[in-house]
């Protein structure tokens, strides 16, 4: 049974009983990425998915500035207490922003495929910056198209590719169309947060979950996260690329059950 919760502003969804889950989604998307990976969760847990200011149900709120920051302010009030939050890609930069700004409501983080700095700089691995500036021109233009091209690069090395993509457009398509000004200053994000500063200062137990065919995280970057934020648990899926939740389901849901054992178990301790 899931209910819908306008609580404020932002629309959430909730689903299942057990410990709270909160799933945040990436650019260009909206909760409905996580439609079919989440049965391989709601027997365990109480599944919570709030789509970003801008994307999905909450196309209709775009805050100013538009930031890691306002993102994490939008949502920190929508999150139940004492829960997991999953940010997947942008929304791992949202999620960690999260854990700073209110660890007393997180007994847990988890970011897919995410990483404190989106675009490669000296000595960073991550996306070549002219590819983001490509990505920001041809929004212009046509966002579909723009959005398609993104979920190729981040199907790009699975051998599941083709499934993955039709199954995310599938799946995204089921809710409003994001707001354009999400989309650009979504974009922006991506080019100019950075949050290595920061990572080491995260105190709730956290998981680095990246896929080795990743071309937007790049594998040649997770030692470097490792260093500013050394608490973390790493996995590495080896035949996963961006999206791991669409590619290896019940792999990545078997990582997230044991993590979240490991948590309740030093928590009973």
């Amino acid at each position: 049974m899931e209910s819908l919760h306008t609580n404020g502003e932002l629309v959430t969804r909730t689903k299942g009983t057990g410990v709270d889950l909160v799933f945040l989604h990436g650019w260009g998307m909206n909760s409905g990425a996580f439609t079919s990976f989440l049965p391989y969760l709601s027997d365990n847990f109480r599944v919570t998915t709030i789509d970003l200011p801008g994307f999905g149900e909450n196309a209709g709120i775009v805050p100013s500035p538009y930031n890691a920051d306002s993102l994490a302010q939008a949502v920190v009030n929508k999150l139940p207490e004492r829960c997991v939050v999953v940010g997947w890609s942008l929304g791992g930069l949202v999620a960690q922003k999260l854990a700073l700004l209110a660890p007393e409501k997180l007994t847990g983080l988890v970011t897919i495929a995410s990483t404190p700095r989106f675009i490669a700089g000296p000595c960073w691995p991550g996306i070549a910056a002219d590819l983001l500036s490509m990505f920001e021109a041809q929004l212009e233009k046509n966002y579909q198209k723009t959005l398609e091209r993104f979920l190729a690069i981040q199907a790009m090395g699975s051998e599941t590719a083709k499934q993955d993509i039709k199954a995310i457009r599938e799946q995204v398509t089921q809710f409003p169309a994001p707001a354009e000004e999400a989309l650009k200053k979504g974009l922006r994000m991506l080019s100019t947060e950075d949050m290595r500063q920061d990572v080491g200062r995260i105190i709730v137990p956290t998981l680095r979950l990246y896929g080795r065919l990743d071309s937007l995280v790049p594998t040649s970057g997770i030692d470097r996260i490792c260093e500013l934020h050394p608490q973390a648990d790493t996995v590495v899926l080896p035949h996963a690329s961006h999206a791991p939740f669409i590619s290896h389901p019940q792999q990545t849901a078997d990582i997230l059950f044991r993590f979240m054992a490991g948590i309740y178990q030093q928590k009973a301790s």
